[in-house]
């Protein structure tokens, strides 16, 4: 896909059009290929590839529980993000979901951001959960509850603005 790009970010209707490509891949915990297996990092990771190209950093392994604690203070999902991705300003309890936006989700208050998706418009994203296939869903008061960063794409480099 060639992305249209919009100040220092792809054109989120081109991101949600390259997610839409993944609905129906089967969850694999650590995987990123569409049409075979990837788990919800792994969706945004395949976006990326899609998107820009390689990857600017390999994840580390990681555990497939949402349980799962770091040291105290530690965010890797959040800190990867804001390596790599374009941090959407305000606070969260006011975000109006947009196509494109990364969104990450933290389950407890206590534990590290978790779980991502990529939203397709103001009420719905598209996720890969565990036991199940990459799915567009209803982005319900439940997930705004545990909303824990949004980020854009950024846009690639060498293309200018239109």
């Amino acid at each position: 896909m060639s992305p249209t790009i919009a100040g220092a970010e792809i054109a989120g209707a081109d991101v949600a059009a390259e997610a839409r490509l993944w609905l129906g891949t089967p969850y694999r915990h650590q995987a990123a290929l569409r049409g075979v297996g990837c788990d919800c990092l792994g969706l945004v990771r395949g976006v990326w590839q899609g998107m820009l190209g390689p990857e600017p950093e390999a994840p580390p392994p990681y555990s497939g529980t949402w349980a799962e604690s770091t040291p105290v203070g530690g965010e890797p999902l959040l800190e990867a993000a804001a390596r790599h991705l374009v941090p959407v300003p305000g606070p969260l309890a006011d975000y109006r979901a947009a196509p494109g936006d990364v969104l990450l989700f933290r389950f407890r208050a206590h534990l590290p951001a978790r779980h991502c998706a990529i939203a397709t418009g103001p009420d719905r994203m598209i996720h890969a959960h565990d036991r199940a296939r990459v799915a567009e869903v209803a982005l319900t008061p439940w997930w705004r509850r545990h909303l824990a960063g949004v980020f854009r794409f950024p846009a690639r480099r060498g293309l200018t603005p239109p």
